[in-house]
């Protein structure tokens, strides 16, 4: 086992990391030790934030591999200064999102097939009972190992029938959707890992052959499992609310209004998406 010190030279917002990382029921944060438990291979790894805002400063505990540490780094964005975006976006029209929200990273999903999993149990349903059955899945399928719950493997889920899910509040699509996906993955036809080197483009292409992945879930891949930089969803109803309210519009933007800026908020597209999400929760 490892233990590393990663000590930053950028204002990076731990705390409110840990905050919405605990209000997914299956993260396991303590907010009074400033510490997420995360599984990658199945190794459970302890971050714990024992700096400040402005001087960030984390220990990282239970590393078995390089390998483990540069995802820990990738996770959390510790491995990419979020200085230049800062300074990027102090000369665009959202100056004032990133004046407030300095230091806010794009924190990527700890497992890509539960990234898929979970934004196909979220589709078209109410944030808590999204978790809810997000929990209920994982609870049923899988197991947890020192306290951390661990997505189960498509493999599993690939052997289910649509009544096993039914039966778990899942719809008959919703069911059909997760385990055909489930199939893919286990039977080598989608490989997950392999998207990570493909162009944006690519990855939209590949995922949306899929049923149950439409352009909203594959974004969200692209932006949380992959952490791309440059992603804008324009048909993300809460990003145009939030436009909205920036620019003190009587209604939410259009597509083709929003479209000129990206530009301008370019290269970095996808912190702009995150720092408007953040204005509105």
């Amino acid at each position: 086992m490892m233990t590393q010190t990663v000590e930053l030279a950028f204002t990076y917002r731990m705390e409110d990391v840990l905050k919405r990382l605990a209000l997914d029921p299956l993260n396991s944060v303590d907010l009074s030790n400033q510490t997420v438990k995360i599984p990658i291979d199945e190794t459970i790894i302890t971050v714990q934030s024992i700096g400040t805002l402005h001087e960030p400063k984390f220990i990282l505990t239970g590393l078995e591999t390089e390998e483990q540490y540069e995802r820990v780094l990738s996770i959390f964005h510790f491995n990419r200064s979020l200085l230049p975006i800062h300074e990027h976006f102090l000369e665009t029209n959202l100056h004032s999102l990133f004046v407030k929200f300095e230091g806010t990273p794009i924190i990527t999903d700890f497992s890509l097939y539960g990234n898929i999993i979970k934004s196909i149990i979220h589709q078209q349903l109410n944030l808590t009972f999204a978790r809810t059955l997000t929990e209920r899945f994982v609870h049923t399928f899988s197991n947890s190992k020192e306290g951390v719950w661990l997505y189960p493997s498509p493999e599993i889920i690939a052997e289910l029938n649509v009544d096993t899910l039914r039966q778990m509040q899942f719809s008959t699509r919703k069911a059909e959707y997760i385990i055909g996906i489930s199939k893919a993955i286990a039977e080598g036809a989608l490989n997950l890992e392999s998207l990570a080197t493909g162009s944006d483009d690519f990855v939209l292409s590949e995922l949306i052959k899929y049923r149950g992945i439409g352009p909203w879930t594959a974004e969200s891949f692209l932006l949380f499992g992959l952490g791309r930089e440059n992603l804008f969803p324009l048909a993300d109803i809460g990003l145009q609310n939030s436009l909205k309210q920036q620019w003190h519009l009587d209604r939410k933007p259009m597509k083709s209004e929003i479209i000129p800026h990206l530009a301008s908020w370019a290269p970095y597209n996808s912190y702009a998406a995150l720092y408007l999400w953040r204005n509105i929760e």
